[in-house]
């Protein structure tokens, strides 16, 4: 802290005889600067100590080598990080670390340890946070990672991608300090999550991106680029051909290798992803042995897809691992900026016409469950009616929420049978006609426009019609005219992006430390911003409180009551019409690989904590 300008000495003399005359008071000590932190969570204390060499959950003695090869869908056009348009290439975050990073057996996934930074410290108000760097942090070119390219890489960050600008919308001031330190300072007090998210912040080389290319040209972090960059994590780009695959190679002296929380990970000499730009000709690529691991997302072609030899032979393992790291809410999404939409019983009506039950029975032997909350899968959803903290939080807003929020308990419509079905259905008409459409001639007709009610749903995988298809014809039995839209992804990107769509299939992942993102999912700021992920148009005041109830939450317990309020609050406004999920992950895999033992508790982490397992590989087979 540096001293301000001196005083008058009349001053002093004023200051002195009015305390002389003042009673004697306590003074108050100041706050002690805050101690650093080998690693931080955002309740209680972090799993592991300072002294730890590796964490729980992997084999420190995994054998290095081999390779591992990924699919990915979509192509890809630069290996630029941090633009908001185009498509980065696959696995592109392997080359880079970040200040700090999650352990994977921890509920607090905010919770912090060191990789650049080598510390941590805020204080008690959470008004800033500094990171002292690992001096031993290298880029790949050998050169030590500065404070200068932490404070150059959120400045461009955050310029030139508009929904980072928003996610950083707090930090109003980024500085060096003495030692190796970088300073963020808040705008705000109270939002225990700022100190975390900041940790989390990728890290590029200043001196990298200003330089030119091997043909003399200014490199520019705002455009696109084929070359790829410098970085200074565990692997680098070996080669690729552009939109077809990209290959990464182990950096052999990577100089975090050692850090406790990259013993026993990124044990791969290679890591290859080979793009398909069909999710059917991906499929039957994995059968033929031109990848070797899959995550099956289709519960359809989980229960019907494999059955072949090599998985008779044993030479390909199914495995389920049960998801308890990560909510999600999946659904079918109105675009409330339509005027079609904006009612919440034209909204409600449409749920009403998904049949879900049916669906799940036909397309997806049962396998999936019904989404019943906007945090599915985690025990962050709104159960019962409200009581306790909760309920106190939502009578602040009595009278600005739906009344059912203290009545009744959010419960989707159950069909499943031709007359649970034609009840529903009647129900939606019902809905429908006290927003004040009309059904003539078996049409849904709109007042203002005297045209029939029609919906675009916008997709561009084939295998979504699965879903679609008998949604639509539910829609059409009351009168509503649906269209199916099939686009290439590029369009779908950009339609989504900027609001071009009727309705369409979308999804939010969720953490157990739900925080900063929600204004991102659901506030009213984000509802006008192109590339927000508030892609229903969502404008609430009651929503934004609570947002901000979750965001300043003092402990965990406030935390999780503000989340279930907020979960109840979106459900009864009938945002969105919820899909289904599951609450296991799929897997199948080319049996060459060994895992730990003892898995983390929230991720099934492949290939990060995995090898290569020669034994298993020489039984199986070579890749084709």
């Amino acid at each position: 802290m540096t001293a301000g300008p001196k005083a008058p000495k009349a001053v002093f003399l004023a200051l002195a005889a009015t305390l002389l005359l003042a009673p004697v008071t306590t003074v108050r000590a100041q706050s002690p600067e805050p101690v650093w932190q080998h690693a931080t969570a955002l309740s209680g204390t972090p799993k592991y100590g300072p002294d730890v060499t590796h964490f729980e959950y992997v084999n420190p003695e995994a054998p290095k080598g081999g390779s591992v090869r990924l699919a990915d869908t979509g192509g890809f056009d630069t290996f630029n990080p941090v633009l908001p348009k185009g498509n980065p290439a696959p696995g592109i975050g392997l080359i880079y670390d970040t200040l700090m990073e999650t352990a994977l057996d921890e509920v607090d996934i905010s919770g912090s340890y060191g990789v650049i930074a080598e510390a941590m410290r805020y204080p008690d108000d959470y008004s800033w946070v500094e990171y002292r760097l690992n001096p031993k942090a290298r880029w790949h070119d050998g050169k030590p990672i500065t404070v200068s390219d932490v404070i150059w890489s959120f400045q461009k960050i955050t310029e030139v991608s508009p929904p980072q600008k928003f996610y950083y919308k707090n930090v109003v001031r980024a500085e060096e300090r003495p030692g190796g330190v970088v300073r963020f300072e808040f705008d705000v007090k109270g939002n225990r999550e700022l100190p975390h998210i900041m940790s989390q912040l990728l890290i590029l080389p200043q001196h990298w991106w200003e330089g030119t290319n091997a043909q003399g040209e200014k490199r520019d972090i705002a455009r696109g680029t084929l070359e790829p960059p410098l970085g200074n994590g565990p692997y680098r780009i070996k080669s690729f051909v552009a939109g077809r695959d990209v290959v990464y190679e182990r950096v052999p002296d990577y100089w975090g290798a050692d850090l406790p929380i990259r013993v026993g990970t990124n044990n791969f000499d290679e890591i290859r992803y080979v793009v398909f730009m069909d999710q059917a000709v991906e499929l039957e690529a994995f059968k033929g042995d031109q990848y070797d691991f899959r995550q099956e997302l289709s519960a359809s072609q989980w229960a019907k897809a494999y059955d072949f030899p090599a998985i008779r032979e044993g030479r390909v393992v199914k495995e389920e691992f049960v998801d308890k790291g990560s909510g999600r809410m999946q659904a079918f999404v109105p675009n409330l900026r339509r005027p079609k939409f904006q009612d919440a019983r034209v909204r409600q009506a449409l749920n009403y016409a998904y049949d879900f039950e049916t669906t799940n029975e036909i397309v997806s032997a049962n396998l999936l469950k019904r989404i019943g909350s906007y945090f599915a899968g985690t025990d962050l959803g709104a159960t019962g009616l409200p009581t306790g903290k909760e309920l106190e939080i939502l009578e602040t807003l009595r009278g600005q929420i739906p009344e059912e929020v203290f009545t009744t308990e959010f419960r989707n419509p159950v069909g499943g049978n031709p007359e649970n079905v034609r009840n529903n259905l009647r129900q939606a008409v019902r809905l429908l006609t006290e927003a004040g459409f009309k059904r003539e001639n078996g049409q849904i007709i709109d007042p203002t426009s005297g045209e029939q009610f029609t919906i675009e749903f916008l997709y561009f995988d084939k295998s979504a019609e699965r879903t679609l298809l008998p949604y639509a014809k539910n829609l059409e039995s009351i009168g509503i005219r649906p269209v199916l839209r099939l686009v290439d992804q590029p369009q779908y990107i950009n339609r989504i992006n900027s609001r071009d769509f009727d309705m369409a299939t979308l999804v939010w992942g969720q953490s157990l430390s739900p925080g900063n993102e929600q204004r991102d999912f659901w506030g009213s700021e984000a509802a006008d911003r192109e590339q927000s992920r508030n892609y229903a148009g969502i404008k609430n005041p009651a929503v934004d409180t609570l947002i901000d109830r979750i965001v300043f939450a003092k402990d965990r317990a406030e935390l999780v009551a503000a989340t279930k309020a907020l979960d109840r609050v979106l459900l009864w406004n009938h945002y969105v019409v919820p899909q289904f999920y599951a609450d296991k992950d799929r897997t199948v895999r080319w049996n060459r690989f060994g895992h730990p033992a003892k898995m983390p508790e929230f991720t099934f982490a492949f290939p990060t904590i995995w090898w290569y397992d020669a034994a298993l590989a020489a039984k199986t087979g070579a890749p084709k």
